[in-house]
């Protein structure tokens, strides 16, 4: 099948409204013999155009995974896999990591992958090169050495028995050393050099990320389909920013897969025959982090009697439509290792005690909107959130409800719409803007906890700490579990530590983040990685 054209949205839009079919017509199905067809375009649908291919987002995650190889990988129990590292092991005392990396890959530049490749990466993560990938290793990475060209050793501080899951992750994809080195940062930047199975051709800014087949690819993880190059000859990685326009695109063929399908368009697109995908991201939910440093919140009775004012399930059945799973754990999700039930379900509603809470706290007046008073104070709080970017659609009607349920007890949340560019900016980030912070993180371990409650200090600041906390007790406890290599005491400590945040009332849950796409029945074999669970479009093919 030849390469398609390049297609518009706007025809095929039209041709629907004009037929009255957006809503109902079902995917067009192949025959049932149908057979694979070499090359081909797949045309898909995302949600956010990131600043770069690679960085610490997972916006970028899932696309550099497309083209960046990492050193493992996690198959569907997420159990770890390799990937360009063929086996590793770890030294008695924890500290030392080696791996041994797959022989022969090259990079699309033609330069060769070796361990003083990787460990360039490592420090080029570590100095700058990728937040992400440095927030999970600060405190606990040393160096990194080359053995011999496929022998790595990477030399810890402290033990991190976890590492090769958290490897596994879009944020740690290796590039060329030599691209990293001779090349500008904007070239880096939009045409990152990987070892992947695709690279990236061009970039339409504001339209369309064009990937191109690695036509010399040497190097699946072991959990793919197949081995030797893709199947598909491109990827035009299109930016869809309104989800109706995408599942409209997917209905008029103008897609061949869609990413964020609305709760409320999932099922309709599954009865008529589009191929869904769902997958819980672990790591923290979606959740509302209570500024403990400044404001009304210092006050732990004034966290709870928040958490009591809502119906945070009814919210989530209602506005997810059975899509959205309702998630009361604000440390992490129900799809992480060492999950505590007890943290999850640690705050019901409860108006009357909520009103007595408040009460002892010394909001005892109320004004003429309803709204709780304090000493003339209105009990007024900020919760931003990030529109289009870290929440959806069906985030932000869930917020909504917050907003509105939260006005029972005398709550008035000023609920402020943020666009990407000042989400990027930096606004809302700093203890005086804000009362409460919504936001998810994704991750493989739970040790997810480490980024987002290490205590701050003048000495060791934390920008991802979103409640701005001090408590070195809590933080004591996530550094011993991400120490223990005993899985089972381990979660232990891990649930330990929710259950200290969801008993101060720092955080709670509202939702689990999905990553959810919709396939049209001509394309086959798409699936999405174990990590983050973005899309892998490598062993993806054509039917007819």
């Amino acid at each position: 099948m030849p390469a398609r054209p390049r297609r518009t949205l706007t025809a095929g839009l039209a041709a629907l409204l004009l037929t009255g079919c957006a809503g109902s017509a079902a995917a067009p199905r192949p025959a049932p013999d149908a057979r694979p067809v070499p090359g081909g375009t797949i045309v898909y649908g995302h949600q956010q155009e990131p600043a770069c291919v690679f960085g610490g987002w997972i916006e970028q995650a899932y696309l550099s995974t497309q083209v960046l190889d990492a050193l493992t990988s996690l198959d569907t129990d997420r159990q770890v896999v390799p990937w360009l590292a063929t086996s590793w092991e770890t030294s008695a005392d924890g500290l030392t990591w080696t791996f041994h990396l797959k022989d022969g890959v090259r990079f699309t530049d033609g330069s060769e992958l070796t361990a003083a490749v990787v460990a360039h990466n490592f420090d080029h993560w570590m100095d700058g090169g990728n937040s992400t990938a440095k927030v999970w290793l600060d405190g606990y990475y040393d160096r990194a050495t080359a053995v011999d060209d496929l022998t790595l050793q990477v030399h810890l501080s402290k033990p991190y028995p976890r590492l090769a899951e958290n490897l596994a992750q879009g944020y740690t994809g290796i590039q060329s050393q030599e691209a990293l080195e001779t090349r500008t940062a904007e070239q880096n930047c939009e045409q990152p050099v990987g070892s992947g199975a695709f690279v990236v051709d061009h970039w339409d800014r504001g339209e369309q990320i064009v990937l191109r087949r690695n036509e010399n690819y040497t190097s699946p993880p072991a959990n793919a389909r197949h081995t030797g190059p893709a199947y598909v000859e491109r990827v035009v990685w299109r930016f869809v920013a309104d989800a109706t326009t995408r599942v409209a695109s997917l209905r008029a063929g103008e897609t061949d897969a869609v990413y964020d399908v609305p709760a409320i368009d999932y099922g309709g697109l599954e009865d008529d025959g589009y191929e869904m995908f769902r997958y819980i991201t672990g790591g923290r939910p979606q959740q509302l982090a209570f500024n403990t440093q400044q404001g009304p919140f210092t006050d732990e009775r004034v966290r709870k009697a928040f958490a009591h004012s809502l119906d945070r399930r009814s919210l989530v059945e209602t506005i997810g439509q059975g899509v959205i799973p309702y998630e009361g754990n604000g440390a992490v999700s129900q799809s992480t290792p060492g999950y505590s039930e007890e943290a999850a379900e640690a705050y019901d509603l409860d108006l009357e005690r909520a009103d007595r809470l408040l009460d002892e706290a010394g909001w005892t007046g109320r004004d003429v909107d309803g709204v709780r008073t304090k000493d003339g104070e209105r009990l007024e709080v900020v919760l931003p959130y990030n529109s289009g970017t870290i929440v959806n659609a069906d985030g932000a009607s869930i917020l909504q409800g917050v907003q509105e349920q939260a006005k029972a007890t005398g709550f008035a949340v000023d609920l402020v719409t943020v666009p990407p560019s000042g989400f990027f900016s930096g606004l809302y980030t700093q203890p005086e803007e804000r009362d409460i912070a919504a936001g998810y993180w994704t991750s493989v371990t739970a040790g997810i906890l480490w980024i987002n409650w290490r205590p701050i200090s003048e000495e060791w600041p934390n920008g991802n700490n979103a409640a701005f906390t001090t408590d070195e007790f809590l933080g004591d406890l996530i550094d011993r579990a991400n120490q223990t290599a005993d899985v089972e005491e381990q979660n232990a400590l891990y649930r330990q530590a929710q259950e200290h945040i969801a008993d101060h009332a720092l955080s709670i849950g509202l939702y689990d983040r999905l990553s959810t796409l919709a396939v049209t029945p001509a394309l086959k074999d798409v699936w999405q990685e174990n990590a983050q669970g973005g899309p892998v479009f490598y062993d993806a093919h054509f039917v007819r």
